[in-house]
């Protein structure tokens, strides 16, 4: 009798083991978000021993997960695997949060700022028209944001001399990544823009040199200058803050996606998510207003 119950035991125990739940932690960009259906989907980062790098769509068992969650956010969230079933729990905005001493000035020096100007206009928020505006790109050509109506622009705000390989350097990467991706949709239905932070130093000429280091085709990736005052305001449209150091520049990090219909999709706040997510993302928007 003890023999046989320790065998059913064991039954027990191993058909537990079959069954048992397992769960990962997962960091995605939302592409779209379906609450009647309770789900959404989202480029997700690699799980280790479990799957790749993907985009997969995922539900939840609570409509109430998805409030507040619309596409372009950075999430985190816990995949549950079940024997017959899968599902995502505890999903929250990944917010960007840095430790590192330039991001925490950055925004020191933000809070100072609107302490100083409280009245400031907002710039566009998401689903907003995006204000139209003039540069100079490399070849000295005045570039004009409504010229690109009907394509999806990215833009990057970035300066040729930043010293720091995951600030500046990542964002310009992601472009050239963007660029390499999509090669056979580049000026058709994709332009890139990089907009200096530096004016002063970044004139037409630097940044040519700049665009031959990532082999930005001047037809479809323009990278842009301008007056000083016409820079800051555009950057400030989007959240940009740069403040002039000892040699470099103290500055926060934005990528943005417009839309075909020239309305802000995105605004990406650091450096957090991977250039595949960006792509990702860049990929569903350019499958909308086809």
């Amino acid at each position: 009798m003890i023999a046989r119950l320790s065998f059913s035991a064991a039954l027990l125990l191993s058909a537990g083991c079959l069954q048992a739940v397992q769960r990962y932690p997962v960091t995605g960009l939302i592409l779209k978000t379906d609450p009647a259906h309770r789900s959404f989907v989202a480029s997700c980062t690699a799980i280790p021993g479990y799957m790749e790098a993907m985009v997969m769509p995922y539900t939840v068992r609570d409509e109430k997960q998805l409030k507040g969650i619309a596409p372009s956010m950075l999430v985190d969230f816990t995949l549950v695997v079940e024997d017959d079933d899968s599902y995502a729990e505890n999903v929250r905005v990944h917010h960007y949060v840095s430790m590192e001493p330039e991001p925490v000035e950055v925004r020191n020096l933000q809070l100072l700022r609107t302490l100083e100007k409280p009245d400031a206009a907002p710039g566009p928020a998401l689903g907003d028209k995006v204000p139209d505006f003039t540069l100079t790109d490399q070849a000295r050509q005045q570039i004009s944001l409504s010229q690109f109506a009907g394509k999806v622009v990215v833009a990057a705000f970035v300066y040729t001399s930043c010293p720091l390989p995951n600030y500046c350097f990542r964002l310009s990467n992601n472009l050239g990544r963007l660029q390499k991706r999509f090669a056979d949709r580049m000026g058709r239905d994709l332009v890139l823009l990089s907009v200096t932070m530096d004016p002063v130093h970044d004139t037409p000429e630097v940044l040519a040199k700049y665009a031959a280091t990532w082999k930005a085709d001047s037809r479809y990736w323009h990278l842009l200058t301008g007056p000083r005052t016409e820079v800051e305001a555009l950057c400030q449209k989007f959240g940009v803050d740069f403040w002039q150091g000892e040699g470099s520049l103290t500055h926060s990090l934005h990528t943005i996606v417009i839309s075909r219909e020239q309305k802000l999709a995105a605004n990406f706040e650091g450096n957090e998510f991977t250039a595949e997510q960006l792509g990702d993302f860049v990929d569903i928007q350019m499958r909308q207003g086809k």
